[in-house]
């Protein structure tokens, strides 16, 4: 059945501790998406576990060690619905040991809630250099997600108690950092929060709580956001996050990021160029559904793959327009934390739309002057952190990905070394490209140089 209502992915960001499973728990609660039961099972696993106080981060957290460590492990999926939209939540891991987790839930998402503790000590400590606050934010941008909503939390707190200064402090040091990684800060709405108690997230805050806010609910805001631009019309790029066997059936599951599916389609995997027919569509909180457009999170059911055929980071293609499948690639890359020099052999994983693979720097072309924003005439030797370079990379297999100019989400890439994000990229040309921008110092047109 169709649903007039948009659909937005919401992924929940920041710093260990800051709130975003209670804060995706509560807005769960506060939409009538938990009965009574559960509740009451939630309230007696964390009493006896001694943790009162995390019953509502279970309705996320839902494996052991997440509620025995208080830690988000996976990235939690969630739905509820108002009257003007639909939406998924994407509850991402605060801790810096699962930041790939939260790359592959930011890659999903359209709408960034980054979630601030406004308790003393915890914003700084998240704000702080070996914090994830500056990360989240800046893979956020990097990652595709178009709109970016700051929910400093725990305002309730007692060494905060609503207090106009300390949202204002936080405010201060947050708003540059945001605009020097590319977020406006006009179209940033900055919301003060309590998850615990359900303050200003469905309905505006009490007067009698907080005299000084003026603006609108958490969800107030999501709601009232301009409807999101979506290409329904284009060619079907749907990046594959998972695939499983129902009663026989294989199911591949994505987002839409292009194009429009139909029940009896036929589609091509990529890289395999196998063709598959769509047999049904399964959108978690719709039913009946015999098509699918740009935006929304589907579960196909198909028939000429199974799922042995199927990787996380294989696409699903129009037939008559499939994406590129390379090995070799051009890619303008800004160099955001880096120990030591980038250089021709440097190794890192790449993180590009749901796939991740180990790539290879072959080639450094130019680096942009910091003075003049223009490339140097000189082929730089290696690069350091701050740099804007181009560089040619190899990967170790054969990866589906497009130019950032063509469809974003799937030219858009972040790299990761030894555990640090240390680069954020656009994908320029590629081995397929048969009309290769001006690169400077590139010769590069689809041909060995």
């Amino acid at each position: 059945m169709a649903d007039a209502r948009e659909h937005l992915n919401v992924v929940f960001i920041g710093h260990v501790d800051a709130g975003k499973s209670t804060l995706s728990g509560q807005i769960l609660l506060s939409t009538g998406q938990v009965d009574e039961r559960t509740i009451e099972k939630y309230e007696k696993e964390a009493k006896e576990k001694n943790r009162e106080s995390w019953w509502v981060a279970f309705i996320m957290d839902t494996n052991e060690e997440e509620r025995a460590k208080g830690k988000t492990v996976e990235v939690g999926r969630a739905h509820f619905q108002t009257e003007k939209k639909r939406y998924t939540i994407l509850d991402a891991p605060g801790h810096k040991s699962y930041v790939p987790n939260m790359i592959a839930g930011a890659a999903q998402a359209d709408v960034g809630i980054l979630v601030i503790s406004a308790r003393r000590g915890e914003f700084e400590a998240g704000f702080d250099r070996s914090g994830q606050t500056r990360e989240h934010a800046t893979l956020a941008k990097t990652l595709g997600v178009r709109k970016l909503i700051i929910a400093v939390n725990k305002m309730d707190e007692e060494t905060v108690n609503w207090a106009e200064e300390r949202f204002e402090a936080i405010k201060k040091k947050l708003v540059p950092y945001l605009k020097s990684v590319g977020y406006s800060p006009s179209s940033v709405d900055i919301i003060p929060i309590s998850a615990i108690s359900g303050a200003n997230l469905m309905t505006p805050v009490s007067s009698d709580i907080c005299s000084w806010y003026k603006g609108d609910s958490l969800i107030g805001t999501l709601d009232a956001m301009k409807p999101l631009p979506r290409n329904i019309d284009g060619e079907v790029r749907i990046p594959l996050l998972d695939k499983w066997k129902d009663r026989g059936v294989t199911v591949l599951s994505g987002k839409i990021e292009s194009g429009t599916v139909s029940v009896g389609d036929t589609l091509t995997l990529m890289p395999n160029k196998q063709p598959i027919e769509v047999t049904g569509i399964e959108i978690e909180d719709l039913e009946d559904v015999t098509l699918a457009q740009a935006g929304e999170n589907v579960n196909l059911l198909v028939k000429g793959a199974d799922v042995s055929d199927v990787s996380s980071g294989f696409v699903l293609c129009s037939t008559d327009n499939t994406c590129p499948v390379v090995t070799k690639f051009i890619a303008q890359l800004v160099l955001v934390s880096l120990p030591g020099v980038f250089t021709i052999g440097h190794t890192s994983m790449l993180h590009i739309h749901t796939q991740t693979v180990h790539v290879t720097a072959a080639r450094l072309y130019s680096e942009i002057d910091r003075k003049t924003k223009k490339p140097a005439a000189k082929r730089p030797r290696f690069v350091q952190q701050g740099s804007i370079c181009y560089v040619a990379f190899e990967t170790d297999t054969p990866i589906c990905l497009e130019k950032f100019s063509d469809h974003p989400q799937m030219g858009r890439f972040t790299l990761r070394h030894e555990g640090l994000t240390i680069g954020i990229g656009k994908v320029l040309t590629h081995q397929e490209d048969t009309k290769p921008p001006q690169i400077p110092g590139c010769k590069f047109a689809g041909k060995k140089e």
